[in-house]
């Protein structure tokens, strides 16, 4: 099965980042395209002319010729179309869990949502909640507390393993991230699991390295570091002499170069390059070119 993914802005498409994660953390092959969201043409315009009738990202299409435009839909075909990846829980009680969380989440939060529009660039140190917003964090303490207590996971995760409904709530944890928001214990530790997460890093990686902006989604809070797991330290520098010949991710020649640690390493491009210098150690190929001595 061959799938082409449409997904929108790296730092502030949360439904992209959702749909993104379906296919990152369980290892189901893609080809991506991304739709600008500084285009003159709107998302709806521009997927009209490349899938219709899709409307929204993020939309998947399937070399059979569905076309999946609702997060929800992408989640359970993947699960249908590869239940050995097991995107929902395998016990039952964990699975029935997991679907209700996915689907509240699918269809509520709109206070959450609307104040607070995932930004993967800024943090905010006092967001100043209001009290519908508020109420949706008391709701979120409330499930997840929940799933936790009912499914008893070894791991960070809702309900056992990592599945589709941790997936939705990415974009979830990023925002009670990054407008530092009131979290009681549960959801701190959910939270913190999410921004430790390597893939989670590497789409935020993405993000940074894309330097766009869009000011629709500013907020005027004062503003303070990303709370997440700090980055390696590693910079951009000219020319291309480096200790691999080929870019870790693509294996095509060296053009652009990072410095880390005194060593120089080589990437075909300035977003490879530039994705690492954002946060070297989400990225499994570099560190394992890191190690190399």
């Amino acid at each position: 099965m061959t799938y082409t993914l449409y997904l929108g802005d790296f730092t502030y498409s949360s439904w992209s980042l959702r749909g993104w994660l379906l296919f990152e953390k369980f290892a189901i092959p893609r080809r991506e395209v991304r739709i600008d969201f500084n285009a003159d043409q709107s998302v709806a315009a521009q997927l009209a002319a490349l899938c219709p009738p899709a409307r929204t990202v993020p939309t998947v299409v399937t070399d059979d010729g569905a076309i999946l435009s609702e997060s929800l839909s992408i989640a359970e075909e993947l699960a249908a179309r590869h239940p050995e990846a097991h995107l929902w829980p395998t016990i039952p009680l964990a699975r029935a869990t997991a679907r209700t969380l996915t689907a509240e989440m699918h269809s509520g939060f709109s206070a959450l949502r609307n104040d607070c529009p995932m930004n993967l660039a800024t943090a905010y140190r006092d967001s100043q909640p209001s009290e519908a917003v508020l109420a949706d964090l008391d709701r979120l303490e409330t499930i997840w507390t929940h799933a936790r207590e009912t499914c008893r996971p070894d791991g960070p995760w809702l309900c056992g393993a990592y599945s589709i409904a941790d997936a939705f709530y990415a974009p979830v944890a990023a925002r009670l991230a990054g407008y530092n928001l009131p979290m009681g214990e549960t959801a701190r530790a959910y939270v913190a699991a999410h921004l430790a997460d390597p893939a989670f890093r590497r789409w935020r990686a993405m993000g940074l390295a894309r330097r766009e902006y869009l000011s629709r989604y500013a907020k005027d809070h004062p503003t303070t570091d990303w709370p997440g797991p700090a980055p390696l330290a590693a910079h951009a520098v000219d020319g291309t002499e480096a200790e691999n010949d080929a870019c870790p991710y693509s294996g095509l020649p060296v053009t652009h170069a990072l410095e880390m640690d005194g060593r120089r390493f080589g990437f075909c491009n300035a977003f490879c390059r530039d994705k690492t210098v954002a946060d070297p150690a989400a990225w499994p190929a570099f560190m394992a070119l890191l190690d190399k001595r």
